[in-house]
C-alpha cells in the first residue's frame, strides 16, 4: 500500500512538473503596451520632412521633424484605411513674429525666384476643424491656411495663401485662395488681399452681426472631405489646381511678377468693400514680387484669434481663447486641425538655401 502510494504521488509530481515547464516554454510572449502602440512618425508617412523646418501651436521651433511628434500640436493618426499627419493649433497661445495667429506648420527650408523658378508644391488633405467661436462679420474668423507662398525680402508679404472656412451651423465651407500685394514704397501699411473663391464663397462673404451668418454655399466643402491642391511655379507664373472627388476640378493663374494693381483704379471692388473702407488702400510695385526669394509653407495656420474686432474687421475675430488655456481651448473646439494624407514638393536646382525661414510677418 506504501509503495503503491509513492509511485503515485511520484507520477503526480512528475506530471506537475512537465506541465509546468511546458506551459514556460510553450506560453506566447504577451506584446508590452509599448510595442502594441508603437509610433508611427509623421516622415513614415510623407517622407520629406527634410524639406522643410517645422513650428508648433506653441511657437516654439522644432526644425526638421524627423522621428518627432508632439501629442498637443503634430502627430499621426489613422482614420482606419490610411496614416495622416495631424496638424492642430488653438485659437490663442504663442505666436510668431508679428503674427496674431497661432500655427503648426512647415516652412521650407530653400527659397526660389518666382522669375526663375521651376518649383512645385501638391497635397492631400481635409480639415477636421475650425473655431467654434468669432464674430461672424469678421472675415477670418472660423478660418484657417493650409497652403501658403511667403516671401522672404522686402516686405516679407504673401502671394498665396489657401484658405478653408466653415460658419457654425453650416454642413458645408468654403475653400477659396488669396493674392497679397506686394505693397510699393517703404510703407506695407497699406497692403491687402484679393480673394477667389474656389468651392463655396470667397473671404468677402460674411455675415450681417456677431452670430447672424450668411446662407451656405451648395457647392462647398464638409470638415472631413478630402480635397488636394497643386501649387506650380514657373518663368514668374504661378498656375493652381484644385481638385476634389464629386467636385469640379478648378484651375488659375497669377503672374507673379507683373502687378495688375499698380494704380488706385485697378483695386478690384471686393477690395474696396473690406480693405480700402479701414485704410488699407495701397497699391503694388509693377514688378510685384519679381527679385524676392519666395517658399512654401503647409499645415494648419488658424486665422482666428481672440483680438478684438475693433482693431481690424477683417481679421481679428474676438473668439474665445480661455485666456489662452490649450486644454479649455480644445475641449470646447476653440481650435483649427488639418489632417495631411499626401504630399510632396519639387525644388529646382535654382532654390537657395533659406536661413530666415520664419519671417517677422508670417
Amino acid at each position: 500500500m506504501y509503495k503503491e502510494l509513492t509511485v503515485s504521488v511520484s507520477w503526480i509530481m512528475g506530471l506537475s512538473a512537465f506541465v509546468l515547464f511546458n506551459s514556460c516554454v510553450f506560453t506566447p510572449k504577451k506584446s508590452t503596451k509599448k510595442e502594441a502602440q508603437r509610433i508611427v512618425y509623421a516622415n513614415e508617412v510623407i517622407p520629406f520632412f527634410n524639406d522643410w523646418n517645422l513650428i508648433l501651436g506653441d511657437g516654439s521651433n522644432v526644425g526638421h521633424a524627423n522621428n518627432f511628434e508632439h501629442e498637443d500640436f503634430f502627430y499621426t493618426t489613422n482614420d482606419g484605411q490610411k496614416n495622416w499627419i495631424v496638424y492642430k493649433t488653438p485659437n490663442a497661445g504663442d505666436t510668431h513674429g508679428t503674427s496674431n495667429n497661432t500655427r503648426t506648420e512647415l516652412a521650407q527650408v530653400k527659397k526660389w525666384y518666382p522669375e526663375t523658378a521651376d518649383d512645385k508644391l501638391s497635397a492631400t488633405l481635409k480639415v477636421m476643424n475650425v473655431s467654434s467661436t468669432g464674430d461672424a462679420r469678421v472675415a477670418a474668423s472660423y478660418s484657417v491656411v493650409v497652403g501658403q507662398i511667403h516671401s522672404a525680402d522686402g516686405h516679407e508679404n504673401e502671394p498665396l495663401k489657401i484658405f478653408y472656412k466653415k460658419f457654425p451651423g453650416h454642413t458645408k465651407g468654403s475653400v477659396f485662395w488669396h493674392y497679397e500685394i506686394n505693397t510699393a514704397g517703404d510703407d506695407n501699411a497699406g497692403r491687402w488681399d484679393y480673394s477667389t473663391a474656389v468651392w463655396g464663397n470667397d473671404f468677402s462673404v460674411v455675415g450681417d452681426s456677431i452670430n447672424t451668418y450668411p446662407e451656405e454655399s451648395k457647392e462647398g466643402i464638409a470638415l472631413g472631405e478630402e480635397f488636394s491642391y497643386e501649387i506650380a511655379v514657373k518663368e514668374g507664373v504661378m498656375n493652381l489646381t484644385f481638385t476634389s472627388r464629386g467636385h469640379e476640378t478648378k484651375t488659375f493663374t497669377k503672374n507673379l511678377i507683373a502687378s495688375a494693381y499698380s494704380t488706385s483704379e485697378e483695386m478690384p471692388a471686393q477690395t474696396r468693400k473690406l480693405f480700402a473702407s479701414i485704410g488699407q488702400d495701397g497699391v503694388e510695385r509693377k514688378e510685384a514680387y519679381l527679385g524676392e526669394g519666395c517658399f512654401f509653407k503647409l499645415g494648419a495656420y488658424n486665422q482666428t484669434n481672440g483680438k478684438s474686432p475693433e482693431v481690424n474687421r477683417n481679421w481679428c475675430s474676438g473668439a474665445e481663447t480661455h485666456e489662452g488655456d490649450l486644454t479649455k481651448q480644445y475641449a470646447d473646439g476653440n481650435y483649427a486641425e488639418v489632417w495631411f494624407k499626401e504630399a510632396r514638393i519639387d525644388v529646382s536646382d535654382a532654390a537657395v538655401s533659406n536661413q530666415g525661414y520664419f519671417t517677422k510677418n508670417d
